[in-house]
């Protein structure tokens, strides 16, 4: 409600009050309001807004979305108001140019992604005359590798060398030792000569490699021949004998006495033969292992195969076992000469058993009767195997059986193959474990492609699943004394002998190098 100020105001307002009912039909104009009155109303309204409302409250509401703009809008102004970072912008002098850059280039080092391009240029004078071709370079150095498959000739004819003195190379390197015994990735050097005219190959005027671990090969230019050098390199073979206590495990105590991964694997498998390696080796036994170890003048090493296999208890020998070749091959024997090889028999052929040892009826006969042997499924023409060695006493056909090979083994077993499509060997040979003797078929009484196994012994049938083959070898005579000798020869090798023998070794090669320094021609 609004007060007046004085009673003027009163009576001005009653005369109007009193114009207004005597005549009804003529009401008062309204009164414009003025800009400050607006400004007024417009400024107490921007005041009672709230620009800044808790945008965790009233989420999607009019204030919320106003809040948000509000957000927005500092945001932006705060991030157009961030200082540029970049480089300063300042003087620049102008680049070199003529003389001045010639001399500038001819101190510095431009590196090679800018071409290196330094030193003062000159121009051509007239003493300057274009060449007619390329000169001819001197020499050409190489190094070619050997791939495995590839030969030293083809080798020698990609790198550029004429078919013929290929040829002369090849003979030359047969001479000294056999191709086969040069190992795939060996490295070739070869020097290249100046050659007399373009359409020409280049002469080989050297080339040298290391043929064997123990020769090193050279060729060089006499004339218009080539000559062979060769360079023995002296090689020093003292077995590496690894000695320890077995302690918690074996494995590692073996590993970290230095033997190799592949050595203890062998090791634990030779041993394994004789004894339980986890119940019957302690932990206060001593292993013993010796391996072929060669180590040449130069350096390099060369690590073989596991030889010998021991086992010491409380001081005395638990397990001695060498690897010695007899009759040839290559068997583990005990001290005594005695070779022994335990294993179940090899499998006949890689398709499943269809029918087992036993009564059966008979799919063609149609009544109960003994089946004496092993089914194999398997394809027309799959492959059959010899179960173990052994001699071929019968191979031909056999009645029911078809096409049927049998074989003698040791210990008074033999073993039978019966429906052969084809019979791969004959009578009176040998043969050998995992040797094709035969392939699948149908002959004889048979219903479809299969292999019977049958397996004797002592001349009578007896279940194949039941039978571990046992082999043993005796060595006697002159070949025992070999075998003991041999035995003494590496029980007498210190532990550890063979990384010491290198000192020995260059000593020897010193007065031989020597003499070879003095006989090396002078190049020219």
């Amino acid at each position: 409600m609004r007060l007046f100020k004085s009673i003027d105001d009163i009576d001005m307002h009653g005369q109007g009050a009193a114009i207004a009912a005597a005549n009804p039909l003529r009401s008062p104009l309204p009164e414009a309001p003025s800009f400050q009155g607006r400004f007024a109303e417009w400024r107490d309204s921007l005041a009672e807004l709230d620009w800044v409302p808790d945008l965790g409250v009233d989420i999607g509401s009019p204030s919320w979305f106003r809040g948000l703009v509000t957000l927005t809008a500092l945001c932006a102004v705060a991030i157009s108001c961030l200082p540029d970072f970049g480089p300063i912008a300042g003087h620049r002098a102008d680049p070199l140019s003529g003389y001045r850059a010639d001399q500038a280039r001819s101190q510095m080092i431009a590196p090679l992604a800018y071409g290196s391009d330094t030193g003062i240029r000159m121009a051509a004078t007239d003493a300057v005359r274009p060449l007619a071709e390329s000169p001819e370079r001197p020499s050409i150095e190489l190094v070619a590798t050997l791939g495995r498959g590839d030969s030293l000739r083809r080798v020698l004819q990609r790198s550029g060398v004429a078919s013929d003195e290929a040829m002369q190379v090849n003979d030359l390197v047969s001479s000294a030792v056999s191709l086969g015994d040069i190992k795939p990735g060996t490295k070739i050097d070869v020097i290249l000569g100046r050659r007399p005219a373009k359409n020409q190959a280049r002469p080989l005027d050297q080339l040298a490699f290391r043929a064997r671990f123990d020769l090193n090969l050279e060729i060089l230019r006499d004339g218009d021949r080539l000559r062979l050098n060769r360079k023995p390199i002296l090689v020093d073979d003292t077995p590496l004998r690894i000695k320890g206590t077995v302690g918690s495990s074996l494995y590692r105590s073996a590993r970290a006495a230095g033997a190799p991964s592949e050595a203890v694997q062998k090791y634990l498998q030779v041993i394994g033969s004789k004894m339980s390696v986890s119940r019957d080796i302690r932990s206060t036994d001593q292993f013993d292992i010796i391996l072929s170890y060669r180590r040449a003048e130069t350096g390099e090493v060369e690590v073989g195969d596991l030889v010998y296999a021991g086992l010491e208890r409380g001081g005395k020998p638990a397990a001695q076992m060498l690897k010695w070749q007899s009759g040839g091959r290559t068997n583990w024997f005990e001290a005594s000469g005695v070779g022994q090889s335990n294993g179940e028999l090899a499998r006949p052929t890689n398709g499943r058993v269809t029918s087992s040892y036993g009564m059966r009826r008979h799919p063609i006969l149609r009544y109960m009767r003994m089946h004496s042997g092993l089914d194999f499924g398997g394809g027309y023409g799959a492959p059959i195997y010899a179960v173990t060695d052994g001699k071929v006493i019968h191979a031909g056909r056999k009645g029911g059986f078809g096409n049927y090979v049998k074989l003698q083994h040791g210990g008074g077993l033999a073993s039978g193959y019966g429906h052969m499509s084809r019979i791969a060997v004959s009578n009176g040979s040998r043969v050998r474990r995992g040797q094709i003797i035969g392939y699948i078929g149908s002959t004889g009484l048979s219903t479809g492609p299969h292999l019977h196994y049958e397996l004797y012994r002592g001349g009578r049938t007896i279940n194949p699943q039941s039978v571990k083959f046992v082999e043993r070898a005796q060595l006697g005579g002159q070949e025992l004394r070999r075998f003991k000798g041999e035995l003494q020869k590496l029980q007498r090798v210190e532990p550890g002998a063979a990384l010491n023998a290198l000192k020995s070794v260059s000593a020897q090669a010193e007065p031989e190098r020597e003499i070879n320094r003095l006989n090396k021609p002078l190049k020219s």
